[in-house]
């Protein structure tokens, strides 16, 4: 089975009929049982009969608030859907569950597991979805809002396994690349949970870090990281400023250095350059030489 429409006619236009039918039951039935004869007791059962069908057709009215859906049942059979709001008269007797067409949010507790380097994390996200098919939210699975939010706990644990923390690898997607992490988190949750009729619009990870365990271990981890990250790069610029030096010096002729006093210059201006502190320069009142 699929979602399909519910038959469903203007509810005003049914009340306004079923009361002015109720009306002529009562009038029938009251007239009926003040007479006395055979015709007169048999003008009030049907007076009586009309109103009690009159009373049964009533109960198809209902009403459909805006951004949600009725999901109809007739005696355990699904007869449809209604999805737009307003006041309607369906098949009476029917079972009515109200589903909600609006966007919601969920946000997930923080679980701590194991990134795919074997690091204990506390991570948490948020996910965005709607109901889009009221028929599999209602049938498809037992509580839809309950499987959102296994399914979501389920693709954050399994997001999280499957990256590390942080990576220097520029190969390698780690949880704090948000965007690409948000866009396989979505893409996941829309697979899983596509079987109860949900749309998710958004996964977000809404909170990251190191088990407290080891959050002082790994802070320090970071830190040299960021520190070798930077010497190297330190270290380039300053080889590439000497070459430039050396190439300027040899191409203008200024002077004229052999091999042993390049590697003296060389030497000396990697000091300062790559120092982290500033370099207390010796003037020297010589001959180049001395």
């Amino acid at each position: 089975m699929e979602l399909r429409p519910a038959f469903r006619v203007n509810g005003f236009f049914m009340l306004l009929l079923l009361l002015a039918v109720g009306i002529v039951g009562v009038v029938l039935g009251v007239s009926g049982s003040g007479s006395h004869g055979s015709g007169a007791r048999a003008g009030a059962v049907i007076g009586y009969v009309i109103l009690l069908l009159a009373v049964l057709l009533l109960t198809g009215l209902t009403t459909v608030g805006p951004n949600e859906a009725k999901v109809l049942q007739f005696f355990g059979r699904y007869i449809g859907s209604v999805s737009d709001a307003g006041f309607f008269w369906v098949v009476p007797l029917t079972a009515k569950r109200r589903i909600s067409l609006r966007v919601r949010n969920f946000e997930t507790q923080k679980l701590k597991v194991n990134d795919s380097d074997g690091n204990p994390v506390e991570i948490a996200a948020v996910a965005v979805y709607r109901v889009v098919d009221s028929f599999k939210a209602a049938f498809a699975v037992d509580n839809y809002e309950e499987y959102v939010r296994t399914q979501s706990e389920t693709a954050v644990r399994h997001l999280a396994t499957t990256h590390p923390y942080d990576s220097d690898d520029q190969s390698r997607t780690s949880l704090r690349n948000g965007a690409e992490v948000a866009e396989e988190m979505t893409a996941e949750l829309r697979e899983r949970t596509a079987l109860a009729g949900i749309e998710i619009l958004e996964a977000r990870i809404t909170h990251l870090a190191y088990a407290p365990e080891i959050a002082q271990a790994m802070l320090v981890r970071q830190q040299a990281s960021q520190v070798v990250a930077a010497r190297s790069r330190i270290v380039d610029g300053a080889v590439g400023m000497v070459g430039m030096a050396l190439q300027r010096l040899a191409d203008e002729g200024m002077v004229e250095l052999d091999e042993e006093r390049k590697a003296s210059m060389v030497s000396n201006l990697l000091v300062v350059l790559c120092g982290d502190r500033a370099a207390q320069p010796v003037v020297n009142t010589g001959t180049l030489y001395s």
